[in-house]
């Protein structure tokens, strides 16, 4: 999928509402792996340097982690409130 570039804004911001509304839809759950690096750059057209930069910041913003060697996946987040839930 390619997305329409606005370029009065960066690309790198747009790809990564992108992947933002798809952890919020739940295309991607919390644990699922999100795209690599590689799989960004195919998917919308961008360089790996941009694709990286979208990464970094959903992981600055507590929305994916990464493990080393195997990916970078949806984080679990602190139920509204800031309470932590525990499910069985």
């Amino acid at each position: 999928m390619s997305i329409e570039l606005d370029r009065t804004r960066p690309v790198w911001r747009q790809v990564a509402e992108v992947v933002v509304a798809r952890i919020a839809d739940g295309t991607y759950p919390v644990g699922a792996r999100v795209p690599s690096v590689v799989e960004l750059s195919a998917e919308f057209g961008i360089a790996a340097s941009t694709a990286q930069k979208v990464l970094a910041h959903l992981k600055a913003e507590g929305l994916i982690r990464a493990e080393v060697g195997l990916g970078s996946f949806v984080a679990e987040r602190p139920e509204p409130g800031g309470g932590s839930a525990s499910t069985a």
